[in-house]
């Protein structure tokens, strides 16, 4: 899986659970809540404060290690 800006947070989730920790880190801890697993990584970036690049390189370098 290639993760990007415009991908579904969820649809992160589903793909593997272990990203979790990796939006938990960054202060996104309301994994569970229905509104968080449909943003765009960048929406809940945006929301959090995030650097978005940062946070894409390391769950797309998770998903290329698998």
């Amino acid at each position: 899986m290639t993760v990007t800006k415009d991908t579904i947070i969820g649809d992160v989730l589903a793909a593997d659970h272990g990203t979790a920790p990796f939006f938990q880190e960054v202060g996104m801890h309301c994994l569970g809540c229905p509104n968080a697993r449909s943003e765009t990584v960048s929406e809940a970036c945006a929301v959090h404060a995030v650097d978005c690049d940062a946070l894409l390189a390391k769950l797309n370098a998770h998903f290329s290690a698998q």
